[in-house]
This record gives structure tokens, sequence and C-alpha cells, in this order.
């Protein structure tokens, strides 16, 4: 009984259908390898900016058969670099919200109260004709002392693209020193 138990076993490795199922295996982990392969290059690329290491990533997942992913998994860029580019962005609108952000024209540092540009004396924003602080393009009336903005003279948003803003650049008006 256990002789024909055995000779059965014997039998099922030495035929036609083991010979099926080995090959689908095998077929199987091969793919499931490719598949690591194609994962670690697709998120290489959506990681590092650079091709040639991305290539690197590439083939390092390929080389030791499973473990390539695994050792990918641990030296990869911690972010995509979407996510990087999206907060340098934010980071630089909070930086131009709270300091005020850099001329349009000559890209120098300005503060969010400045008027004109200290540099290059281009015209950043226009004053309250009432109590003189600075006012925003869209806003309708002064937050300050609720005096209606009039649009007589509005800032334009591109002033090197304008003629008349070229014209407003002028150099800013000298103070006289008169003895107090």
């Amino acid at each position: 009984m256990i002789a024909s138990f055995f000779s059965g076993i014997h039998a099922f490795f030495h035929s036609l259908l083991w010979d099926v199922i080995e090959a689908l295996l095998v077929l199987f982990v091969v793919a499931c390898w490719a598949g690591t392969i194609f994962w670690a290059r697709k998120d290489a690329r959506r990681r590092i900016a650079d091709q040639r290491l991305v290539q690197l990533a590439t083939v390092a997942a390929a080389l030791p058969p499973f473990l390539g992913p695994l050792v990918y998994m641990l030296f990869r860029p911690p972010e995509y670099l979407e996510d990087v580019r999206e907060r340098e962005l934010e980071i630089q609108a909070i930086r131009g919200q709270i300091g005020g952000g850099t001329c349009p024209v000559c890209e120098s540092p300005v503060d969010a109260e400045f008027l004109v540009c200290p540099v290059c004396t281009t015209r950043l924003r226009d004053a309250c004709s009432s109590c003189e602080r600075p006012l925003e393009a869209a806003w309708q009336v002064c937050p300050y002392c609720e005096t209606p903005v009039t649009l007589d003279d509005p800032v334009p948003l591109h002033p090197e693209a304008s003629a008349p803003a070229a014209a407003r650049r002028t150099a800013p008006a000298r103070r006289s020193r008169s003895p107090r």
C-alpha cells in the first residue's frame, strides 16, 4: 500500500500535468519579477529627476531577483518630484504673502508696504486717497479707513509691458534737509 502511494506520487511528478504546472509556476515567478522591475522603474521616474539614476535604480532592482526592489525601497527618495515642486511653490507663495515678494521688473525683494520698488522705482501698489496706506489691486474699499477705492490710475500687472508704466518710472523726489 505504501509502495503504491509513493509510486503514484512519483508518477505524478514525472507526468505531463506536472510539467505544465512547473512551466506555469516559472512563468508566474518571471512575470512577478518583471512586475517588480517595472514598478521600480515607474516609481524611480516619479521620484528621481536624473535619468541616469533612474536607469541605475532599474538595474539595481533587476539584478538580484526580488531582493533588488527591497533594496531600492530602502534607498529611494522619500517624496515624489511633483510633491517637492508643489511644496516649493507653496513656500514661495507664503514667503510672497509674508515678506511682500519681489519686484516684477528687477526681481529685488520688496516689502508688502512698499508703494514703489526702491531699486528700479517701479510702481507696485497705489496708495489710499484718504489714509495713504498701500492697497492691493483687487480691493474695492480700503480696509484701514473704509474709503472706496477709485479706479483712476490702476497699477498694471506687468509694468515693463505697458508704455504708461515706463513713463511712471521716475527717480523719487529728494527730500530737502532743512534745519529744525
